[in-house]
């Protein structure tokens, strides 16, 4: 596998309970920035896209905030 290069939201403002991202190919990659030894998640850009556009439009609110 290619090697990865992780970046975390410029809103995390050095905050480490965030989540990081990297593409390459045709795919993006997940991972904790607490844990960057950790699991990585795989998606393709078209559902990491879907899912990005839900969590905007609070379909996964579930009325907790």
């Amino acid at each position: 596998m290619t090697r990865l290069t992780f970046k975390k939201s410029t809103y995390s403002a050095g905050d480490v309970n965030c989540v990081e991202v990297a593409a390459s190919g045709k795919q993006n990659f997940i991972r904790d920035s607490k844990d960057s030894d950790g699991p990585v998640l795989a998606f393709s850009r078209e559902a990491h896209s879907a899912f990005i556009d839900s969590v905007a439009a609070g379909e996964f609110d579930f009325g907790l905030l």
